[in-house]
């Protein structure tokens, strides 16, 4: 199976348990990585072929900022609901990052992936 990636996309979004986290904008980063046929793209060098991942990013991009959850979890679930509905991918892996919310971690977060129907 062929793979779509986008790495390291960063949205700054409203995601938390706690109050005081429900006022404020944290960051969170998504690596998100697409099960799709890129064979047909290569082939004919057809963009019109190809997964376009800019409008994939910018579809993930305005969902977070304007959907505010309380678990990553939730998100990442959101997201991988959204990438399946609105592209033609036959899979999705959501990797998503919540940076310093361990005072000692880089970053927090779930990875989970989902297949299309």
């Amino acid at each position: 199976m062929d793979k779509v990636f986008v790495q390291g996309l960063e949205v700054l979004t409203t995601i938390g348990v706690y109050e005081w986290e429900k006022g404020i904008q944290q960051k969170v980063r998504f690596d998100l990585e697409m099960g799709y046929d890129n064979a047909p793209a290569a082939l004919g060098d057809d963009i019109n072929k190809a997964l376009d991942y800019a409008a994939l990013s910018q579809k993930v991009t305005r969902y977070a900022e304007q959907n505010h959850v309380e678990l990553v979890e939730t998100m990442a679930e959101q997201i991988a609901q959204l990438i399946l509905t609105e592209f033609a991918v036959q899979s999705v892996k959501v990797r998503l990052t919540k940076p310093n919310a361990v005072a000692n971690a880089a970053g927090v977060g779930v990875e989970i992936e989902r297949f299309a129907n």
